[in-house]
């Protein structure tokens, strides 16, 4: 009995041992794996980001120009994005996200421990780094610190992130940093943004099909965009909504609904499209003045001079002119084949079909096919047929004006929801058009279109375009002269002259060859008569005239020569049309400007602009002119103008081989200019004058614009006696006016 008891104590004595040595052994592991653990996370966590940073975090944002009325009319970013509040994201679309994306979002630390093990066994058993197991907070760290690198390095420092950020901010503060951080494609950052760039409108109208789809955008925005592959994103919707309703977030029915509804996307237009030169114009005085990165990330708030209104209006009475300028002379042909360059019809993108067309637009069309009678279109995703009346005016048969693969330009005329559109056939043969819209009691900019079509010209002919002005600079020498002392009623002798110069003997004419004797100043004007204009700028000294037209604001260089006096110098639309702005202005010019004001990200004012006055002529001159355009209109060269029945005054301008038609005009609250030729010196056509060419285009601008408003009065000098500026003229027992070139 005592061998057994000892030999008992002896096992337990041993087993005692055993354990000890197992616990030590257990103890010096860890103490190791703790070790390496520890060597592991300080390696890992070695020049980490400090969260706290996120405190002051602005992200790059969005650049925004308004208009007027406060529309948003151009941005500038290198990522669109609009930065929102958490309240601003709809609970339907943070359920929908945290469904899909991070199911205990509101109950982890940062990482969830579970769903880590679970993709590491499956990356194991697949032998690839495929599931990324990143929790919401871990995604915000990686595209706000991180490398998108799939490596365990990054992972670790991912994890490590996640958790300072989870000890620092709230649920609520990481998911709307988040929500305004992730990419969601097509140069989209951030859900609000998103929900104004697929639906065009804010997060907080979002319904529960059109919060889905942009929820499952996160896991692969280019693989799922709903734009370039629509079936992919309507699966994955689907997946989302179904995910929503394991969760419980929504019922059955409601599933079931949005799972039915179509994929409804409402694009939002490009607002730089609507005044592109005007957004150019300032862009370019933006980065100059505050630099290239702070325009394009520093989320400055613009409030521009445009009123957009107004530039519609503008739009499209140049395009409206120009088609009828190119139907004047006739189909001429010469387009572009996209298959005779080697390339295919169904790859061919023209740069107009970035934005849908609307009713009333003129874009480029792909001809596709052409049969008896008809043309069948494309247009981006569009299509459209050109029957034989819609090419009438080209006096052809479309299978004698076509072929497939060309490119032609076509008006819209009407477009169905069925992405069928009515169209009819156009021409652009290079003819351009400027117009500039300046409003008289502030020199704002009101309304720019600096050419036919942005896309493809960014050439700005309203403030980069020097061409010669013809007679549209003669109320400048009129000016010289009334401020020396002349009456518009005082007479002049319109008859052959020959002027005497150093270069020789200078004999001008008449625009029409003729000549009417004596005539007052005001008949000269009105007429656009060369010799009385001549005359008067050389007993003024045409030095002097020059003179008057640099206090008039014109900075373009002026040769000292006579024949300037008609128009032989060449300046911009900008100079032209602001200077003509001092005679309802009385005397005063406002210096043009597109600005108005420039906040910063935190709304401090970086700029405000105020109107620059110079004083130019006497408020009587400055009448007495104003008496003498408004004779342009009611009985001269500009007469047609008198149909509107308002109160308008201007002039017109050709110059020699009709190269540059010139209207430029201005009712008491409003200057306009229009200008239209071709970018090279190439003759518009015969009798394409600034009252045939330009003027209708001034017209139509200015009717819409100045409808439904009060139009004024022009204040006249007391000694003249009061005009009906709004009465309609009988022009029968009128020679035919001329429009002369110098």
């Amino acid at each position: 009995m005592p061998a057994v008891l000892e030999e008992l104590q002896s096992i337990e004595s041993r087993r005692r041992k055993l354990v000890g040595r197992i616990v030590f052994g257990l103890m010096v592991l860890l103490s190791a794996l703790i070790g390496a653990l520890g060597g592991l996370l300080l390696i890992y966590s070695t020049d980490l980001p400090q969260v706290e940073h996120l405190e002051n975090y602005r992200p790059i944002s969005t650049t925004e120009l308004y208009d007027v009325h406060g529309h948003t009319i151009g941005t500038f970013a290198l990522q669109r994005r609009v930065v929102a509040s958490y309240q601003d994201f709809p609970k339907v679309l943070r359920d929908a996200l945290i469904s899909t994306e991070d199911k205990s979002f509101y109950r982890h630390w940062g990482i969830n421990v579970w769903r880590i093990i679970g993709a590491a066994y499956r990356d194991v058993e697949s032998g690839e780094r495929a599931q990324g197991a990143s929790t919401l907070t871990m995604q915000l760290a990686r595209n706000l610190f991180l490398s998108p690198d799939r490596s365990y390095h990054r992972k670790i420092q991912e994890a490590l992130l996640a958790i300072q950020i989870e000890r620092r901010f709230t649920k609520e503060q990481i998911f709307m940093l988040y929500a305004n951080q992730i990419y969601l494609g097509h140069g989209v950052y951030g859900f609000e943004a998103a929900s104004e760039y697929y639906f065009s409108k804010p997060a907080k109208q979002l319904t529960l099909d059109e919060a889905a789809l942009i929820a499952g955008l996160p896991k692969s925005p280019v693989y799922y965009s709903p734009i370039n592959h629509p079936d992919r994103a309507l699966h994955r919707r689907n997946l989302v909504i179904n995910s929503m309703l394991e969760d419980g977030k929504i019922t059955a029915l409601q599933a079931t609904d949005a799972r039915n509804q179509p994929m409804r996307l409402n694009l939002a237009h490009d607002p730089n499209s609507l005044a592109p030169y005007f957004v150019e114009e300032v862009r370019r005085y933006l980065e100059n003045k505050y630099g290239t990165d702070e325009v394009h990330s520093g989320a400055l708030r613009v409030y521009t001079t445009l009123d957009m209104d107004l530039q519609s209006v503008a739009n499209q009475a140049v395009l409206d002119g120009l088609a009828a300028y190119e139907r004047r002379h006739g189909w001429q042909g010469h387009l572009d084949n996209v298959l005779l360059e080697g390339q295919k019809l169904a790859g061919y993108r023209h740069p107009d079909w970035d934005e849908p067309p609307a009713a009333g637009s003129y874009v480029h069309a792909l001809v596709t096919a052409v049969s008896p009678g008809m043309a069948r279109l494309k247009i981006g995703n569009d299509i459209a047929v050109l029957s034989q009346v819609d090419v009438a005016w080209t006096k052809r048969q479309p299978t004698k004006l076509l072929t497939p693969g060309d490119v032609i330009y076509v008006n819209v005329l009407s477009r169905a929801s069925d992405n069928q559109m009515r169209v009819s056939l156009e021409q652009d043969s290079g003819s351009q058009a400027a117009l500039l819209a300046i409003d008289n009691a502030t020199g704002e900019v009101r309304a720019m279109v600096g050419g036919r079509n942005f896309n493809v010209s960014k050439f700005n002919r309203a403030t980069q375009a020097l061409r010669q002005v013809g007679s549209s600079f003669k109320p400048y020498v009129y000016t010289a002269a009334i401020d020396q002392g002349a009456r518009p009623d005082d007479v002049i002798l319109d008859a052959p002259v020959t002027f005497q110069s150093s270069s020789g003997a200078y004999s001008p004419h008449n625009f029409d060859e003729k000549y009417e004797g004596i005539i007052t100043l005001r008949r000269a004007l009105a007429q656009s008569r060369n010799i009385p204009a001549l005359k008067l700028a050389d007993r003024t000294g045409i030095r002097v005239v020059e003179d008057y037209a640099r206090k008039f604001g014109i900075s373009s260089p002026l040769p000292p020569y006579l024949p300037v006096a008609l128009g032989a110098a060449e300046v911009t639309l900008m100079e032209q049309t602001s200077a003509y702005s001092v005679f309802p202005d009385d005397g005063v010019r406002l210096v043009p400007r597109l600005i108005a004001k420039v906040t910063d990200y935190d709304g401090r004012t970086l700029e405000e602009d105020y109107p620059e006055v110079k004083d130019v002529i006497s408020s009587r001159t400055a009448r007495l002119m104003t008496s003498m355009l408004l004779g342009v209109v009611q009985h001269g060269t500009a007469v047609a103008a008198t149909k509107l029945k308002l109160p308008l005054a201007g002039k017109t301008g050709t110059t020699n081989d009709f190269t540059d038609a010139w209207f430029v005009g201005f009712s008491p609250s409003l200057t306009a200019g229009v200008w239209i030729g071709y970018d090279e010196k190439k003759t518009l056509g015969p009798k394409e004058t600034g009252a045939r060419a330009a003027l209708p285009v001034w017209m139509q601008f200015m009717s819409a614009a100045l409808a439904g408003k009060d139009p004024g009065q022009f204040q006249l000098p007391p000694d003249l006696p009061p005009q009906n500026t709004a009465q309609t003229v009988d022009t029968s027992d009128l020679a035919p006016a001329g429009d002369e070139s110098h």
